[in-house]
């Protein structure tokens, strides 16, 4: 399980005061990127010339969140082949209370835009 932290800023806010819609996949995505940065996969990208390519994403919202709330997402990885997918939990960190959750599917692929299988430690 990976955690990532974050505090909502004012330009990530709509007409009702609370964070847009659209920003949660920003969260999520942000998410993403830190799991790849802990886990040193850039290298491995490059060297094999290789992209994750987000090619589904269910998403739910629960609850609203609004300025300088300190937040947290906690992420599960499975392999689900032939995709990789993140399962994203958004929590309010004072509350405790879910903000959202998201399903995303994702799939590796060769700089020819064909399926790579998902090596075993991806998931370590």
């Amino acid at each position: 399980m990976f955690e990532f932290k974050l505090e909502v800023r004012g330009y990530e806010l709509d007409s009702f005061g609370h964070v847009n819609n659209a920003v949660y996949l920003n969260y999520f995505e942000q998410a993403r990127w830190e799991i790849l940065k802990q886990k040193n996969l850039f290298d491995y990208f490059r060297e094999n010339k290789l992209f994750l390519v987000v090619t589904e994403t269910h998403i739910r919202y629960s609850h609203e969140a609004k300025l300088f709330e300190e937040l947290f997402i906690q992420t599960e990885i499975k392999r689900e082949a032939p995709y990789l997918v993140f399962y994203h939990k958004l929590f309010n960190k004072e509350t405790n209370i879910k903000l959202c959750s998201a399903e995303v599917k994702t799939l590796l692929t060769d700089d020819s835009r064909l399926p790579y299988d998902i090596p075993d430690f991806f998931l370590i």
